[in-house]
């Protein structure tokens, strides 16, 4: 349960990193161009949404936590943002944006995990 949990939440944010990274790299910055696009990925946006929220809320069941639940999935957020920029922005992170990571991670752990 854990594993489906864990892939819903990662394929959820794949899609959304994916659209608004393809978005800010292939469509024009003409309004009617980007809602236009925003409108065919509707239907992208609602599965995406529901993986999310299913993926968070089979974790969170199995493991008894919300807090801890929210910190994974914050986790897995910052780690398919890092992906993406490389795969759409050819972005390497360095070893300042790995501290960075860290220091985001500790403090949404001090802050929900109370």
């Amino acid at each position: 349960m854990i594993f489906l949990a864990i892939l819903l939440m990662v394929c959820g944010l794949f899609i959304i990193n994916g659209i608004y990274a393809y978005q800010t790299k292939h469509i024009d910055a003409f309004f009617l161009s980007t809602l236009w696009y925003f409108i065919k990925l509707v239907p992208l946006f609602i599965a995406a949404s529901l993986m999310i929220g299913y993926g968070v809320k089979f974790l969170s069941k199995h493991v008894d936590n919300l807090s801890f639940s929210l910190i994974a999935s914050k986790g897995i957020e910052i780690l398919v943002s890092l992906i993406i920029g490389y795969l759409f922005f050819k972005e390497t992170p360095t070893l300042r944006t790995g501290f960075g990571i860290v220091v985001i991670l500790v403090g949404f752990w001090l802050l929900k995990g109370k």
